[in-house]
């Protein structure tokens, strides 16, 4: 209690306010300086800008994977196309105004880096082409080769877009000279 001229009795004790801390506390720890905060937001704006800049890349990384995507979508619409253009000139009916459109597509889509593969001689690799049949042995290949072609093959870059479908033919198999066929041994009858 206090007097009404608001001085403490001398036989009161009076006890500390709640909001300061008792003596022996530990001391609260002192507001970090200007260049300790200077220090966190440089580090922060780093962080943020790294964080940016892998954003950045992963955007720019998928705009070209949808680009790309986009790109042999398209021309894997147009193989068909192609095909019709080659059975045409293999028959020798791509002539006159036609041909100058058959060209300019042709020239179109190898700007886009679009390959045609699958020759008659070329060696056979099943990555690249799919055999339906086997026309026999050849003494004039060395290794398994593509004998006749039904349907070309496409590819942009590394990437096979549809497998040339041929036949293939394997390498005569060669008899080492100097050596004759086994006979089998012929029975004989011995009198006992």
């Amino acid at each position: 209690m206090t007097d009404p001229d608001g001085s403490v009795p001398e036989d009161e004790v009076v006890e500390p306010a709640e909001d300061t801390p008792p003596a022996d506390a530990p001391a609260a720890p002192e507001p970090p300086t200007l260049e300790e905060q200077l220090a966190e937001r440089t580090l922060d704006l780093q962080r943020l800008q790294a964080e940016y800049v892998n954003y950045k890349r992963r955007v720019d990384r998928d705009r070209e994977l949808v680009r790309a995507q986009g790109e042999v979508a398209v021309l894997q619409s147009l193989l068909t196309v192609l095909d019709d253009i080659s059975r045409a000139a293999d028959h020798g009916e791509l002539e006159g105004g036609f041909k100058a459109v058959a060209d300019a597509l042709q020239q179109a889509v190898a700007k886009h880096r679009l390959e045609a593969f699958g020759i008659k001689g070329e060696a056979f690799d099943p990555s690249l082409h799919e055999a339906v049949f086997h026309a026999g042995e050849s003494a004039e290949v060395d290794t398994t080769s593509v004998d006749s072609v039904m349907r070309t093959g496409y590819r942009v870059g590394d990437r096979v877009l549809r497998p040339a479908t041929v036949g293939v033919v394997d390498p005569a198999a060669a008899v080492p000279s100097g050596t004759e066929p086994a006979t089998e041994p012929s029975d004989q009858s011995s009198d006992e």
